[in-house]
């Protein structure tokens, strides 16, 4: 751990988050940070529970002068996205984050930094052992399983939470305020294929492609960034119709809400093409990367001769999954007519393995119209059911639906106008926010979404901005000073 990251301002986030990445917390992995959230709770003799599905609950009565206020629940999501580096050695569920300082920026060391959302769970508990902070009744929500399914959102029951108003310390921009967001569907597509002995006189290969950015599959989907999957599956279907490799491994891509940014496969080739093949194979991949030379300027493909595998697939069943993945829809499929520049729909094409005869397909398909996610989900549904696959839509989760006449959006907007001499950017996100799953249950709750700056969410560049960070705590603390009076 850097011990430069605890001398940041404020201290008692930094130190809180500093605390919090010593912790392992992996997605559906989360008991150890639930008993650190449980033993700090009680360690400040504040009731501290964990409800049926492991979320987290701690509860702190108002400072003085402000018992007359609303309560406010606090929410930010315990578990993180882990995504590392290829050449970076580290293991998620044993080591802690290891951090640098760089200019204005705290990073991770060739992974994810685990500010997406520990930085709001840090502010969260710095106002929790705060005894100078003026603020009204508190109730923290730690909730589990946001990245990998929203389980531990939908698994929190009506009654438990008093507070009428919500502040959800997950976005990702400092001079944004938000006040809807996407929801999404997991789309999985799977089939078995028949193994074919390899032919004779063939050289194998293993191909490599690294150096894209990645990040957040919600956020960053219209940034035009490369998606490994799609980039690998364009290749090798280039490398069939001229010289009909055959395919015997495909590992591409990682989590579903994560653009994916590695793909490595094993294929065959005939022997007697092995001089065309590998110089065509360089002219595809240059032709690639003129193509994203703006967006993705380190993007890199190697490969090298390996031992021969024991099988590869069938000619039918390799046709029919290359045409699939060529076919299906990645990227952004639709913006909203009525708030600029907002993606209203898309899909990320986020994993796809092939082996030992078994093929695994996975897409989250994001929008804030309900209609249109079940559109492109469907038409997903149909390119690979051609293709010979069972398909299954799983995960789906409501969207957020804006409010513009809330309550704490106004005293929002009023204290960031009076702290920093411009009006907020009021937004809706194309990420899958937990308010509108809560809303489900708490339907007079009245939410808003904010957070600091946050870039490379869900990729190994993930950083937060210092100035930021300092700049969300002032403008928390003034928010939590002029809640409403009950």
């Amino acid at each position: 751990m850097h011990n430069d990251i605890r001398e940041l301002e404020p201290r008692s986030v930094w130190n809180s988050f500093a605390d919090l990445n010593a912790v392992p917390r992996p997605s559906k992995k989360e008991e150890r940070v639930i008993q650190f959230m449980l033993d700090f709770g009680k360690s400040l003799g504040l009731e501290a529970i964990k409800d049926e599905v492991g979320n987290v609950i701690i509860k702190k009565p108002a400072s003085a002068g402000m018992k007359d206020r609303k309560t406010v629940v606090l929410q930010s999501h315990l578990d993180m996205v882990h995504q590392k580096n290829a050449d970076t050695s580290f293991d998620f569920e044993t080591e802690g984050i290891q951090m640098r300082i760089e200019g204005d920026w705290v990073k991770a060391k060739g992974t994810t930094l685990g500010a997406d959302n520990g930085l709001g769970v840090a502010s969260i508990m710095a106002l929790l052992k705060s005894s100078d902070i003026s603020h009204p009744p508190l109730e923290a929500l730690f909730t589990i399983d946001e990245e990998t399914g929203m389980t531990g959102a939908m698994g929190l029951k009506g009654g438990l939470l008093k507070g009428e108003i919500l502040l959800n310390l997950d976005t990702e921009e400092d001079d944004e305020v938000d006040i809807g967001c996407a929801g999404g569907v997991d789309v999985t597509a799977t089939r078995s294929y028949s193994e074919k002995p390899v032919p004779r006189g063939v050289l194998a290969y293993e191909l490599k492609l690294r150096g894209l950015k990645g990040g957040h599959s919600g956020i960053e989907i219209h940034k035009g960034l490369g998606n490994a999957n799609k980039i690998m599956n364009r290749l090798l279907y280039l490398s069939t119709k001229e010289y009909n490799i055959r395919i015997a491994e495909i590992d591409g891509g990682g989590l579903r809400n994560a653009i994916p940014r590695e793909s490595t496969v094993k294929i065959v080739v005939d022997k007697a093409h092995k001089d065309n093949f590998e110089k065509d194979l360089e002219q595809w991949t240059a032709a690639i990367k003129d193509e994203l030379k703006i967006m993705e300027p380190d993007l890199q493909l190697s490969y090298k001769t390996i031992t021969k595998p024991k099988k590869v697939m069938g000619l039918g069943a390799q046709e029919k999954l290359l045409n699939a993945v060529y076919v299906a829809h990645n990227g952004v499929y639709g913006m909203n007519a009525a708030i600029p520049d907002l993606v209203e729909t898309s899909n990320n094409v986020a994993r796809v393995i092939l082996k030992d005869g078994k093929i695994r397909i996975g897409c989250l398909t994001r929008s804030s119209v309900d209609s249109a996610k079940a559109d492109l989900s469907n038409a997903l549904r149909a390119t690979f059911e051609m293709a010979g696959f069972e398909v299954v839509l799983s995960g789906d989760y409501p969207g957020w639906q804006p409010n513009p006449n809330s309550r704490i959006l106004e005293v929002l907007k009023n204290k960031y106008k009076e702290l920093f001499d411009e009006e907020p950017e009021v937004v809706a996100c194309h990420a899958g926010l937990e308010c509108g799953i809560l809303g489900q249950n708490y339907p007079e709750m009245d939410m808003i979404s904010f957070g600091p700056t946050i870039k490379g969410a869900h990729s190994p560049d993930e950083r937060v901005s210092i100035s930021s960070v300092q700049k969300f705590w002032k403008f928390l603390l003034e928010v939590l000073k002029e809640t409403p009076r009950a």
